[in-house]
């Protein structure tokens, strides 16, 4: 799979570092802001990552909103643009926030709309990267 994702090896761009601080923070309109300008950029395999995260993202927005149904939404975006990335590119842990990000889909799923709406801090998910 690295063959298909050279850019993996690549630093970090600033840009990027820049959207996963503000993610990490609970910034998440922010982050989305910041990385679809980056992701829309991009043309090389590391778009789907940018994307997914930036999704990931939103569905943190979502639930802080009390948007079960548009949480669930984006979580399944977002999971489905990182199944084929490496576990980890540019530094970022893909493979944690794979995980992090699909136990947090079960747990929405589990609950169901009506127990969904006093959000967990703990679902309110990191992206972990190097940096």
């Amino acid at each position: 799979m690295s063959g298909e994702w050279p850019c993996c090896e690549e630093p970090l761009p600033e840009m990027v570092r820049h959207g996963l601080e503000r993610f990490n923070a609970g910034e998440y309109f922010e982050q989305h802001e910041i990385l679809e300008h980056v992701w829309r950029a991009e043309r090389r395999p590391v778009r789907e990552i940018y994307q997914g995260i930036l999704q990931i993202g939103v569905a943190c927005y979502q639930i802080q909103r009390g948007n079960y149904a548009g949480a669930l939404k984006m979580l399944r975006r977002g999971l489905a643009h990182l199944r084929r990335a490496p576990d980890r590119c540019q530094g970022i842990d893909i493979a944690r926030l794979r995980e992090d990000a699909q136990r947090l889909l079960h747990e929405l799923e589990r609950r169901g709309p009506a127990g969904s709406s006093e959000p967990d801090p703990r679902w309110f998910l990191r992206v972990f990267f190097e940096g």
